[in-house]
């Protein structure tokens, strides 16, 4: 098995933009939940005849909204049942606001090694309009303490398109966080799901957005400013300094297997989708009945895999490997997909050799037109 994600899902607030599995914190069965993912960590791993993941993410909701003690309990855990010397990367998602001594002494202890830090923006005025709790000062001031603390793999999380900004916002921030000299940023675009306030804004009429044309300007800027300061876009939306890729969502975009632990958390296990129960109640019962959570089951069919092999695999810079993905499903990519790729590369969205096909710069500004090439 090549990862596994954690998910905590707990929250002191929930952000306007945020469509994750999540809960107010307060009155949770904290104690229990902890104690439900243990065993089903523990479950999932003797049924895996103790073959641990290469990679293992925390993530939420906010992992560090944990008291220290449940944070700590929750890393010793999380050691125990999945860690090993050999663990490739050992990343915790954290929120500015909430990180402290006790934490990063916490994580230093388990094998912690990166650390993703949800920033989106260093305006202070944009942060309250989406519903962050921290501020520039407190963001700048968490970097500075895990860097001080020894932590020399940090990710600092931005997004742009938010309400009201402006392109000289987005480059404020941007210059703010190479200020930091972090290893790797990644920058998403805002979506507007269902299931969040900005959505039900939306819905009203009150969410005022960048148009598309604005949104494609920062797309730009931003590649540029990262690129010029030895940043490698090896993603759409992520950048690394050389060797400080996040090689467990690389995981993700090589569509390879890995665990789902924890309420709502999704795993793709022996070439099925799997989804646990959402409820954080339900989850502990399930997990303290059957050792799991799941809820749901999906096989993927050999053409689901083929089209998720396309559209993940293509988020990556680099693109495709032919020869890998013929040893993968046993036909060249020209058997399923040569008219499609013929008309990729007319339009200028695909660059092919006889190695890779891969995005054009074009293609990566059009990214959802390429993707959508693919699906049956």
């Amino acid at each position: 098995m090549k990862g596994a994600y954690v998910h905590i899902p707990f929250c002191e607030h929930i952000c306007y933009y945020c469509d994750f599995n999540k809960y107010f914190i307060k009155n949770q069965p904290v104690e229990d939940y902890l104690k439900a993912l243990d065993l089903e960590m523990a479950t999932t791993m003797i049924q895996a005849g103790g073959v641990r993941p290469e990679t293992i993410f925390i993530g939420g909701g906010t992992p560090t909204v944990l008291q220290d003690e449940h944070f700590a309990r929750l890393l010793e855990s999380i050691r125990k049942h999945l860690y090993h010397e050999e663990t490739a990367e050992f990343a915790v998602e954290i929120n500015p606001e909430n990180l402290n001594i006790a934490k990063l002494e916490a994580m230093k202890r388990a094998g912690v090694d990166r650390l993703s830090i949800g920033i989106q923006t260093f305006d202070d005025t944009l942060l309250a309009a989406i519903g962050r709790m921290h501020s520039r000062e407190s963001a700048i001031a968490a970097v500075q303490l895990a860097k001080d603390y020894g932590f020399h793999n940090i990710s600092v999380d931005l997004m742009f398109g938010l309400p009201g900004q402006t392109r000289a916002q987005l480059e404020h921030s941007l210059h703010a966080a190479m200020q930091l000299d972090p290893q790797h940023i990644s920058i998403y675009s805002l979506q507007v799901e269902p299931r969040t306030i900005f959505y039900h804004r939306m819905k009203q009429g009150k969410l005022k957005l960048p148009g598309q044309d604005i949104e494609a300007e920062m797309y730009e800027l931003l590649i540029k400013v990262l690129r010029d300061r030895g940043f490698e876009q090896y993603e759409i939306s992520n950048f690394a300094k050389p060797g400080y890729e996040s090689r467990h969502n690389i995981i993700y975009w090589n569509n390879e297997e890995y665990y789902g632990f924890g309420a709502g958390a999704h795993g793709y296990i022996q070439g099925q989708r799997v989804v646990n129960a959402r409820a954080v109640k339900g989850y502990i019962t399930r997990v303290r009945s059957e050792g799991h959570a799941m809820v749901e089951r999906h096989s993927v069919t050999l053409q689901e895999k083929v089209e998720e092999e396309l559209f993940l695999g293509l988020r990556k810079l680099r693109g495709i490997n032919k020869k890998t993905f013929e040893e993968k499903y046993h036909r060249s990519l020209d058997y399923f997909y040569k008219d499609v790729i013929a008309n990729l590369v007319k339009k200028g969205l695909l660059h092919e050799d006889k190695e890779h096909i891969s995005l054009t710069e074009k293609g990566v500004f059009l990214g959802n037109e390429v993707f959508e090439a693919f699906l049956v």
